[in-house]
């Protein structure tokens, strides 16, 4: 009998979907998979809702709506300074993931050279090599996520059509600063090559840092399409309604490819999206500055435990060395043991990499309120009592 695909078939459930399947078994605290246990803002609901009942419910424009790609344009522009034209330069997805697929099989010819920094969202790989693209991997690592300049150029020829970029990055937690994103400018612009730019968790960076989207440096304009989230921005991860910013030239075959995958997205949910990016300046920092004191707490309490911490610039997400706790298998091990013994599920950062050799560093979510991450350390700590050590193994 005939097979699938053979690239898609190669690649397993994703991740998330199995630590989250695990959880669900074992009545596990699920810090693994990247989802708030709110309901986001009660008024960017309320406008979903009378959207339904008010405005058309057929297809609108496969570009979105009018309303929201204008607040796309006018939130370019508030908060980083980006003149867009609306009707050229902006388009809605159903989901950043929708908006990868369609930028990298958009903007990807067979054969063409992808260079992709690991840690990787594990859609990355799929898609590129489905649209016929060779990845050229370079890696951060922890604990300090240094990015190796000198790799990193290596990685370019003269068949290097883009560079994906994840600022803030999932799972390291890293933002890349201005020195950094200027190293990656300059070489885009040596190689002629473009970047797509997953910046979902542009509003997710703490502790002073300010996110920089690399569309705003010095001609990078033309090279970038900018990726943002509604379900990251407002906590409503279930509604999957993304968005792309880019040029003109840029945008085009993206659309085209957008028209033969989702074409469009639910009008009542953009609507309300259109809403949101219009709502006042303290509803952002206040997003921030929430989801800080969620990492601050879970982050005391982990190393409470007996885990070391790395820094946690942006995301939803903290990363544990789990070689202080004293267990003698790899992360894949770990994240199994404490989701079966301790009732606490995490995901192992070798997921992200695609030769899985980074083997002792788990990634916890932090988007929960505090009675869930209280009780999760809770049981961690009663689980590594009850052990005798520090964990058991």
């Amino acid at each position: 009998m005939k097979t699938g695909n053979a690239i898609l078939s190669s690649y397993g459930t994703t991740v998330f979907e199995v630590m989250s399947g695990l959880a669900r078994e074992h009545g596990s605290i699920n810090l693994g998979q990247g989802f708030p246990d709110g309901n986001g803002p009660d008024d960017v609901r309320r406008k979903a809702a009378e959207a339904l009942e008010s405005s058309p419910n057929q297809y609108p424009s496969m570009m979105g709506i009018p309303e929201l790609r204008q607040a796309v344009a006018a939130h370019n522009k508030r908060f980083y300074g980006l003149d867009v034209d609306w009707q050229r330069e902006v388009m809605v997805t159903s989901g950043a993931t929708e908006a990868l697929a369609a930028c990298l099989l958009g903007l990807i010819e067979p054969g063409d050279e992808v260079v992709l920094i690991e840690p990787l969202y594990d859609s990355y790989l799929p898609i590129v090599r489905r649209g016929g693209g060779i990845p050229k991997l370079v890696r951060i690592a922890p604990p300090d996520w240094r990015l190796p300049r000198e790799a990193l150029a290596a990685a370019f020829s003269p068949k290097t059509k883009l560079l994906v970029l994840n600022s803030p990055m999932n799972p390291s937690a890293k933002v890349f600063d201005r020195d950094e994103l200027q190293f990656i400018a300059d070489l885009l612009e040596r190689h002629d090559a473009f970047a797509v730019c997953d910046e979902v968790y542009e509003h997710l960076v703490y502790d002073g840092r300010r996110h920089i989207p690399l569309m705003t440096l010095p001609g990078m304009r033309r090279r970038c399409a900018r990726i943002g989230s509604a379900g990251k921005t407002f906590s409503l991860t279930g509604w999957k309604v993304g968005y792309v910013t880019a040029a003109p030239e840029v945008l085009q075959p993206i659309a085209k490819a957008h028209q033969f995958l989702t074409f469009t997205t639910p009008p009542n949910l953009q609507h309300a999206v259109a809403y949101g990016l219009g709502k006042a300046d303290d509803y952002f920092t206040g997003l921030a500055r929430d989801m800080q004191a969620s990492r601050d707490r879970l982050r005391g309490g982990l190393e409470r435990v007996g885990f070391k911490t790395l820094d946690c610039a942006g995301t939803y997400f903290i990363t544990a060395d789990i070689r202080p706790v004293g267990f003698n298998g790899n992360d894949v091990d770990f994240c199994h043991h404490i989701t079966v013994e301790a009732g606490v599920t995490a995901v192992p950062v070798s997921a992200f990499y695609e030769a899985a050799d980074v083997t002792q560093f788990v990634r916890f979510a932090f988007c929960k309120r505090d009675a869930i991450l209280d009780e999760a350390i809770a049981r961690l700590e009663r689980h590594f009592k009850r052990s005798g050590r520090t964990a058991a193994r």
